[in-house]
């Protein structure tokens, strides 16, 4: 009886340290979701303008078809940005990623689509033909990758350092690294896997064309941003502009910003949600914890309850058998 009390005792007193340990970690990832989500919240009217003079300047998308961010090529090779985080106790955060990867990977034909607007180009390519290589933001990306493509995947590159709270300008050489690849024809086409952050309870995996530039998947990333898109110009009449010097160099200076301002909406969002989740999981954890130690206590009063019973008992007897 008294091992079983000790062995509690020690029990209860490991769940309340690990309690304490959660429930900091709640505490942190709470205030660093609060910065994240103020950092998604802060691009937004970059990322509205952003659109609506691209929309505005949809005749130039047109006119000027021919530019290499533009061309639209039979996908044979794919070039897949994954942003995850660097470490776990987030739930089912990485999870979800390794999850819309390999759902990616096992359906190829929506992957060979390539579309810019409203027009698509299926690829003639065959399943076992298409070439997919990886860059990975966070260091559990290569985890994912490994897991779900095999311990042979490519990844030509990895950006640890951008999976909290990155500056514009960190996210240049990535958007370099990924247009020149894509202008080289190294690749057909280059996507983004990362995670939307829609609430703290609600996050969601998405996949984004980045390259060659679809109007399409724009439009949706920056509409992800704000439900209400319609009250930033999003949807209204079109504008015109006097360009100078001429759209065509205008064009080569914002399809470059535009690339940045994509995967940094992304990473943002990827952190926000990250965040999110592991301030959850910490709760959940907290609760358990909580749960298991109030078990663990009722089970020690339970036994002591019957140990001081026992002894009652026993003295009872023996007062009796005395008297008589």
């Amino acid at each position: 009886m008294a091992n079983n009390t000790r062995e509690i005792r020690r029990r209860i007193k490991s769940i309340n340290s690990t309690r304490k340990i959660t429930r900091a970690m709640e505490m942190v990832s709470a205030a660093k979701m609060r910065r994240a989500v103020a950092a998604v919240l802060a691009i937004r009217p970059y990322a509205h303008s952003a659109w609506s003079v691209l929309t505005n300047l949809a005749r130039a998308f047109e006119q000027y078809g021919g530019h290499g961010m533009l061309e639209v090529r039979e996908v044979k090779s794919i070039l897949m940005i994954v942003v995850s985080s660097n470490r776990g106790l987030c739930g089912a955060f990485n999870t979800n990623i390794a999850r819309k990867i390999r759902y990616e990977l096992d359906h190829p034909e929506r992957l060979k689509m390539n579309r810019i607007g409203n027009k698509k180009i299926e690829s003639t390519v065959k399943d076992g033909e298409l070439k997919v290589d990886y860059i990975t933001i966070g260091r559990k990306a290569a985890e994912i990758i490994a897991r779900v493509d095999g311990s042979d995947a490519h990844v030509i590159a990895s950006f640890a350092h951008l999976t909290y709270q990155p500056k514009a300008e960190e996210v240049r050489p990535l958007a370099k690294l990924v247009m020149d690849e894509y202008l080289k024809k190294n690749y057909d086409k280059v996507v983004i896997v990362y995670t939307d952050y829609v609430s703290a309870i609600n996050q969601q995996t998405k996949i984004r064309q980045v390259l060659p530039i679809s109007k399409v998947d724009i439009e949706k990333q920056i509409a992800e941003i704000d439900q209400h898109a319609k009250e930033y110009g999003l949807v209204g009449p079109k504008v015109e502009y006097k360009i100078e010097p001429s759209p065509r160099e205008v064009l080569e200076f914002i399809f470059p910003r535009l690339i940045e301002m994509q995967i940094f909406h992304a990473i943002e969002e990827s952190n926000a949600s990250k965040e999110s989740a592991r301030m959850i999981a910490m709760q959940n954890a907290t609760d358990a914890a909580g749960d298991m130690a109030h078990s663990f206590t009722l089970a020690y009063n339970q036994i002591r309850q019957q140990k001081i019973t026992q002894e009652i008992a026993e003295i009872s007897a023996g007062a009796a058998a005395i008297e008589s």
